[in-house]
């Protein structure tokens, strides 16, 4: 790994953009997603539940990470003007740190969609095996229409997800760059110096404590959530 890493073109260098939590972000979140959908498949709606649980308590960590995360992780990183997105689609621009301008509204509409997914799942009964703990204190009006986008959307979400590797397969082949690898170990390799505004992201102790304190406290909302909803 390290030979492959010193064997970079002239001009190249390596650069941390991914900080760790935001990769752990990732790959949970991908996780959770694989396995809320397996269990749904298997009928373990309880374990479905869990998952469904756990991605919403990831996607209320990545919407804070997004503000006061590491360089690349906010959204203020990659959520660019229409103009940008539209000189990456002509392939006008250079290469640039974290999300492209495209990359960067792909992900914030899947944070939506898993976000949408999860909530819903809150307020869904399928009238078999599964009630959500919102049922008990909605009109049967709302829990059809949540039942029902729950169901549907999720189409959408698989479609997302397939898009999302179908880019990621494009850029392998057709360009040449491997977005996976940076994914695992947060560095990507920059074939060009660096330019002015542009730095490596922090990614210290400090910050992955600040990203753990972070989702406790998402995950203990959650958790407070359900127990009063139980009652």
């Amino acid at each position: 790994m390290r030979e492959a890493q010193n064997a970079v073109p002239s001009g190249a260098s390596h650069v941390r953009v991914w900080d760790l939590p935001t990769r752990v972000f990732h790959w949970t979140l991908a996780t959770s997603v694989l396995g809320s959908y397996l269990s749904s498949e298997w009928g373990e709606m309880e374990w479905h539940a869990r998952f469904g649980y756990f991605a919403l308590s990831l996607i209320l960590f990545r919407l804070g990470w997004g503000l006061w995360g590491g360089r690349y992780a906010r959204f203020s990183s990659f959520l660019r003007a229409p103009r940008a997105v539209l000189a990456y689609v002509k392939g006008t621009q250079s290469q640039r740190l974290g999300h492209n301008p495209l990359g960067g509204y792909s992900v914030v509409a899947l944070l939506v969609l898993v976000l949408v997914q999860a909530l819903t799942g809150l307020a869904t009964d399928d009238n078999i095996s599964f009630r959500g703990p919102l049922v008990a204190h909605l009109s049967e009006g709302w829990v059809s229409v949540a039942s029902s986008i729950h169901a549907n959307l999720q189409g959408v979400l698989y479609a997302m997800i397939g898009l999302h590797l179908a880019a990621i397969a494009f850029y392998v082949v057709k360009k040449k760059r491997n977005l996976v690898g940076p994914m695992i170990s947060g560095d990507a390799m920059m074939e060009r110096p660096l330019e002015d505004g542009e730095a490596p992201s922090r990614d210290d102790v400090w910050l992955r404590l600040g990203a753990l304190a972070t989702w406790l406290a998402a995950l203990s909302l959650i958790l407070t959530a359900l127990t009063y909803l139980s009652r």
